[in-house]
């Protein structure tokens, strides 16, 4: 235990016929609030689930830009949606797929027929490679792509720049330095931002796989869908969310790097860039439950931590499906 400060990767356990076991999520938060965090990691699914994304089950509009054709959902656990709730019936279990998740609401929107190759974790190499889960193996994620495809959403690039890691470690020096910024300090010693890099890095890896989607579905309407606002626009939450006021600014500008890079990479292969950070703008994972739109540490409703909830899924939908009428 290095500080007070110890949370673990979650992992999802299925036994028997349909049960769901969800263990070790947030394991502790931090000691000095212990008595204080919920006691609940699951509760029931609440009234923001309801939240409405442009008439999701409205029949196809000839005025979103979009030939007929299956809507194929390709990224990481953003558009996974992250057991929000799980979808049983999806295969492998282990990309903890979710009826919720902002491809399914944009399919329904679109009354059409989705395929959701999204894996929880996946980076780059699971687009063009197999991915082996805690429950099962998926295939390439290019594999779900045919040439009739009308659509591909896709959100990448957090996992390659080390989403979970990154966040533990920021966590873990938050109790080094209060009122400072121990994180940032730790990724750019010795005179390189090492994130900032890893964003740089990561640019030629997302036009390639841009490319790759273009070569196996040539008349979709390619998607890229950008992270929503994580995290506050000024100070913090520590320690509901033991990272210091310092390094939540230093990772917002990452974010905003991340996103940035997205957007370029999109406009240069031609494809549209969806901008979901400014729409949820105020409803990062320091706001109340009624008002977030993505989980901090315990999660107040039901998914995973640091992941878009139902609300954020429902406003990243919403931006989708503004974009493809624009």
């Amino acid at each position: 235990m290095k500080g007070v400060t110890v949370w673990s990767r979650r992992r999802v356990g299925f036994a028997g016929a349909g049960a769901v076991a969800v263990t070790g999520i947030a394991a502790a938060v931090v000691c000095l609030s212990a008595a204080s965090a919920p006691a609940m990691l699951v509760p029931a699914v609440p009234a923001a689930a309801a939240v409405p994304v442009a008439a999701p089950a409205a029949a196809y509009d000839a005025a979103y830009d979009v030939a007929a054709g299956p809507v194929v959902a390709l990224g990481d656990s953003y558009t996974a949606g992250e057991l929000l709730p799980l979808d049983l019936s999806a295969r492998p279990l282990g990309c903890a797929r979710s009826p919720q998740a902002y491809p399914e609401l944009v399919a329904k929107a679109l009354d059409t027929t989705l395929v959701n190759a999204a894996c929880e974790g996946a980076g780059v190499q699971d687009i063009t490679g197999a991915q082996v889960t805690n429950v099962g193996t998926n295939a390439p994620q290019l594999n779900a792509l045919a040439p009739g495809d009308a659509l591909v959403v896709l959100t990448l690039g957090g996992d390659d720049l080390g989403f979970w890691s990154t966040l533990d470690t920021c966590m873990e020096l938050s109790v080094t330095d209060l009122f400072g910024a121990p994180c940032e300090r730790h990724f750019t010693s010795g005179g390189t931002d090492q994130l900032a890099a890893r964003v740089t890095a990561e640019a030629p890896r997302i036009t390639a796989v841009l490319a790759d989607i273009r070569a196996r579905a040539p008349q979709a309407r390619i998607v890229v869908v950008g992270y929503p606002d994580l995290f506050p626009q000024s100070g913090g939450c520590w320690p509901a969310v033991p990272i210091t006021s310092g390094d939540i600014a230093y990772l917002r500008s990452i974010e905003l790097r991340l996103n940035a890079m997205l957007a370029a990479d999109a406009a240069a292969a031609g494809d549209t860039f969806v901008n979901t950070y400014t729409p949820t703008i105020g409803h990062d994972f320091c706001q109340g439950a009624s008002v977030k739109d993505v989980e901090g540490l315990v999660p107040t409703s039901l998914t995973y931590p640091f992941h878009p909830n139902a609300r954020g899924q429902a406003a990243m939908a919403a931006a989708v499906l503004a974009a493809l009428r624009g």
